[in-house]
């Protein structure tokens, strides 16, 4: 029986097109709430780009992929840094001419080196605001120095294998979109963020659900117990999930839950 359900935001829960929950994913929300099921966000996403999109009470939040952990009155279960000897790494190259620009997600802030055209192109798509704040080198390397849970990379898949190799290898990258990848420590993921949040509650991996869509998702739709990949995700995404669903824009939450039976 299923007793937790866990989303992804980004083209699952909200959509690209009005950057919105649709009402009958917020409906069939409400129906699990009162079930009594815990629902729970998992996003790349920092909390400062979370509330501002998800008006839903939701019981807790998977946010930084997994390696930023916290419930919904704000206790933090889980939080893991990514290895200074990277970030130095990464410093380095940024002082040289190869640079790209960069969020640092620590758990209360987020700071960037400098805006792009990638970056715009970003903050367009999902619609967020500047909350990362621009700092000159010197201030983001300090920063940088004091710890980050994430790294926001704006670079492409073609540059992604080399600077993973030579800059990051105490990390991971999740990639969902091909203007940018999520960096994150080794061992984390929404998979690894499941199992704490489930830990916390003390509801079993056999009791839950999660809905995605992009290849950060894929660790958390192969470890739930049942998986729905949004009908808008890549192949790959799909093929890693127990059942698709149609896209978020065509009510592919409701459409799953009630295949399911956890909606009326």
């Amino acid at each position: 029986m299923i007793h937790a359900v866990f989303f992804d935001i980004d083209g699952t829960l909200v959509s690209f097109r009005t950057h919105t929950i649709p009402d009958s994913a917020r409906e069939a929300l409400r129906q699990l709430h009162e079930r009594g099921i815990k629902l729970f966000i998992a996003s790349g996403r920092h909390p400062l780009d979370i509330f501002p999109c998800v008006d839903f009470p939701f019981d807790g939040y998977v946010a930084l992929n997994g390696g930023y952990c916290l419930t919904a009155d704000g206790e933090v279960i889980f939080s893991r840094q990514i290895d200074p000897s990277d970030i130095e790494r990464l410093i380095r190259y940024q002082s040289d001419s190869g640079r790209f620009a960069c969020v640092l997600a620590g758990a209360q802030n987020m700071v960037l080196n400098y805006v792009d055209d990638r970056v715009t192109r970003v903050r367009k798509m999902i619609e967020t605001e500047n909350r990362a704040l621009v700092l000159p080198l010197e201030e983001w390397s300090a920063r940088a120095r004091e710890g980050v849970q994430q790294l926001i990379a704006f670079f492409g898949p073609e540059r992604e294998a080399d600077l993973m190799r030579d800059l990051f290898p105490h990390c991971r990258s999740m990639r969902w979109n091909p203007l940018f990848t999520d960096i994150v420590p080794q061992g984390v993921s929404k998979a690894e963020g499941i199992d704490r949040m489930l830990e916390h509650w003390g509801i079993p991996l056999s009791d839950t659900m999660a809905f995605g869509d992009g290849g950060n998702d894929i660790p958390m739709l192969q470890h739930a117990a049942l998986s729905v990949a949004m009908g808008n995700a890549a192949p790959e995404v799909q093929q890693a999930a127990s059942y698709v669903t149609t896209s978020v824009d065509d009510h592919g939450i409701a459409r799953a839950l009630r295949h399911f039976q956890l909606i009326g």
